[in-house]
């Protein structure tokens, strides 16, 4: 497509595999990665691109992780500044190895990040840390402008499409994070197998804790491999979800086939 091919999309490839990094944006495909990098939003992974867990539904790798890059937090920070961006979305792999989960350089990532780009705000999109409260606390004391933690699938279907997640854990993390003064935020993934009223448990149980903003958007299969897509959802279920969030007191709603974690994610950071 066309956006893929535009200066500022090139500009962000080469300037990722100059700086060695890598994004989300190309490790799971998405289907917006063109309109996003042309925005001057991109969605860094850190920590390396292996992962110790093995969800059903996603294409990143799984195995066993590289060592700790402990250079990487300034090379995102200078992949920043070299893009101009407004919004930097920073997420990792799982890295159940690791005593702190990984907290560590998400925390020496947002300081870095910070120093060479005072004016660009900060999502960061957290794995559960294995529920280590330490670790979200690590990352909440750098005060991103966001905390973004995916539920991505519903309560009923968490144990076979996330075996090594817990539905509980990832609400329970989010509700500590409202309690360290966060803007928090999750995402659902819909045509796993749930229900739409199963979808509408999760938001419920995501304005329980106080959660400000959710994104919702359709599972594509990855590679044969992976789970089969249950259920395409119409368009207009989408915009139904979405009137109902916002009913329901989610301060953003996004939430449409394509919708991805950070699809508009700069716009959200002003939402009140």
């Amino acid at each position: 497509s066309k956006a893929r091919t535009g200066p500022d999309y090139r500009e962000s490839k080469k300037t990722m595999e100059r700086l060695k990094l890598h994004t989300i944006c190309e490790e799971a495909r998405c289907p917006n990665r063109g309109e996003c990098w042309n925005a001057r939003t991109a969605t860094f992974l850190i920590l390396g691109d292996i992962c110790t867990r093995r969800c059903r539904y996603c294409s990143v790798e799984t195995g066993r992780p590289l060592h700790v890059d402990e250079r990487e937090p300034g090379r995102v920070a200078e992949a920043v500044r070299a893009l101009g961006l407004r919004h930097a979305v920073i997420t990792s792999v799982n890295r159940d190895e690791l005593p702190d989960g990984g907290a560590w350089v998400f925390a020496e990532t947002i300081r870095q990040t910070r120093q060479l780009n005072p004016a660009c705000t900060i999502e960061v999109l957290i794995p559960d840390f294995a529920g280590d409260e330490q670790a979200l606390a690590m990352v909440c004391a750098e005060k991103p402008e966001i905390l973004n933690h995916n539920i991505e699938t519903v309560s009923r279907l968490f144990p076979s499409i996330r075996p090594q997640g817990k539905y509980q854990r990832s609400i329970n993390l989010l509700a500590r994070a409202k309690q360290h003064g966060m803007k928090t935020k999750s995402g659902l993934i819909l045509g796993m197998g749930e229900t739409l009223d199963e979808a509408r448990d999760v938001m419920r149980d995501l304005r329980a804790v106080h959660c400000d903003i959710i994104t919702i958007g359709q599972y594509l299969q990855p590679t044969r491999d992976h789970l089969p897509v249950a259920r395409f959802y119409d368009p207009s279920e989408f915009t139904l979800l979405k009137e109902e969030g916002l009913v329901m007191g989610f301060s953003h709603v996004e939430s449409g086939p394509l919708v991805r974690s950070s699809y508009h994610a700069e716009q959200q950071v002003t939402d009140r």
